[in-house]
């Protein structure tokens, strides 16, 4: 169901959603304002997340979800504020620096990583479950990564905080079922957005270079966009996947399914200079 036929699906819905002053979370929080649920926008970025609420018919809410009292507040907000909190979308995400080989990793960046991503998502799914379930239920969304299922040279510590979130969402999924809670998970790949470049200390060139062989890995002939995750994310919130816990949806062309490049690619990245 999309375009005009999920319109007024979200409609009665709150949903709060971390990360959303751009990238992937700010298209999840827009396309559930667009079927009709009343959001809040968290971000850590105040000036940006004020203004894409705004932009979106949204609410803003400042929170570091690395801080979980933070999150508790973000919750209480929703709650307090718009009357309750059915979706709870624990999208907002840091990547590490990518370092030619783990022997280089000085695990400088492994705290604020987990932080954010591992104990963030935690603190999300337990804060939002806290209400949903003596409430009716409710969705949780925690969005992971391709790299969190399958394996890869570069960025460790981003890579071991993704898999965490997998496992503690399935996890958790049969510890809220009884309740009516549902806890899935989004793994986006090959989608561009800032996180790439942040990883990256020697500029553009080397992330062109990067998103150049995602391109060639990705089975569908395309880049993801911001878009194809929050379809993902509308499905998963609302009741056309009643029955649904527990899963992992990877939204990434095909990626994880397994090794696709052409013997043409192959040879074309053999000749390149490294």
């Amino acid at each position: 169901m999309t375009g005009d036929s999920a319109v007024h699906e979200l409609t009665g819905k709150i949903a709060v959603v971390t990360g959303a002053a751009g990238g992937l979370g700010r298209g999840i929080a827009e396309r559930f304002a667009q079927a009709g649920a009343k959001v809040v926008v968290s971000d850590i970025d105040r000036e940006v997340g004020e203004k894409t609420a705004a932009e979106i018919g949204a609410v803003f809410r400042h929170a570091d979800v690395a801080e979980p009292e933070q999150v508790r507040d973000l919750v209480r907000f929703a709650v307090d504020t718009l009357g309750g909190l059915h979706v709870m979308v624990n999208n907002a995400g840091v990547s590490g620096a990518m370092h030619a080989k783990f022997a280089d990793d000085d695990f400088g960046d492994f705290l604020r990583i987990t932080s954010v991503n591992l104990l963030g998502t935690m603190a999300g799914t337990q804060q939002a479950a806290a209400h949903m379930t003596g409430h009716g239920g409710g969705s949780i969304i925690n969005l992971t990564s391709i790299g969190g299922i399958t394996a890869g040279r570069g960025v460790i510590s981003y890579r071991a905080s993704k898999a965490g979130i997998i496992q503690m969402s399935k996890s958790v999924a049969l510890d809220l079922a009884e309740h009516g809670v549902r806890v899935n998970c989004i793994a986006p790949g090959n989608i561009p957005t800032g996180l790439l470049g942040s990883s990256m200390a020697d500029g553009d060139e080397r992330v062109a270079a990067y998103r150049a062989v995602m391109r060639l890995s990705t089975p569908l002939p395309r880049e993801g966009t911001p878009a194809d995750v929050a379809e993902a994310a509308l499905y998963l919130a609302s009741d056309r996947s009643a029955f649904v816990t527990g899963v992992v949806l990877p939204v990434d062309g095909g990626s994880s399914a397994g090794f696709s490049l052409k013997p043409e690619d192959l040879m074309k990245l053999a000749a390149e200079p490294r």
